[in-house]
């Protein structure tokens, strides 16, 4: 069992993930210092180096964080019950929509913000963004393949293949978004998401 000074380090650990989080999701990573995220959540700087040795290594683990959040949240939708796969696959892209909004993502656009800035920052950096977004193909992946297995969707070629497509096409679309500042781009991947599934509109 863990003491209450454990516990409380490991939510301190956490309190600071999730600032950094927020944060860098509106400003990106080079934009917001250390002052700003400790002030955020009133932890004093001289704490900070008790649990990441650098705003390097804060930021690996705020990837790594990040993408196991989102890769749970994944899972939940590919696997709800009483639904096709194509039906969880077309839900978890109109979460995309939602959550990747050009207005306020509220901490969980973190791989469309960083994605571009901290790869050539940082190489601990690129290799969790690679981990963490090769984890999501790999389950769209799996999701496409059973969705031809059940009938409720078509590809042409292979499973991986469509993925990765399908999962590029959203990360530029949401660097449209934000260009653009309005919803359009992403209305044009639903439509080209259907195409490249066989859906229905």
């Amino acid at each position: 069992m863990a003491s209450s000074s454990t516990k409380e380090s490991s939510e301190t650990r956490a309190n600071i993930l999730a600032a950094g989080q927020r944060l860098m999701a509106a400003k990106g990573f080079s934009a917001v210092g250390l002052n700003e995220v400790l002030t955020d959540i009133g932890v004093p700087k001289g704490s900070f180096y008790h649990y990441f040795a650098s705003k390097e290594a804060f930021g690996e683990a705020m990837l790594d964080s990040y993408f196991d959040d989102y890769l749970a949240e994944i899972d939940a939708t590919l696997r709800k019950p009483g639904q096709t796969m194509a039906q969880r696959l077309m839900t978890y892209w109109k979460n995309w929509q939602d959550t990747q909004s050009f207005l306020d993502c509220q901490g969980k656009c973190l791989a469309v913000k960083l994605g571009a800035e901290v790869a050539d920052l940082s190489e601990p950096m690129r290799l969790a963004l690679k981990q963490g977004t090769a984890g999501i193909t790999s389950r769209l992946a799996r999701a496409i393949e059973t969705g031809v297995a059940e009938g409720s969707l078509s590809i042409e070629g292979e499973p991986a293949q469509v993925a990765e497509s399908l999962y590029q096409l959203w990360l530029g679309a949401s660097v449209m978004v934000k260009i653009v500042r309005n919803r359009k781009p992403f209305e044009a991947a639903m439509a080209t998401t259907r195409l490249i599934l066989h859906l229905p509109d």
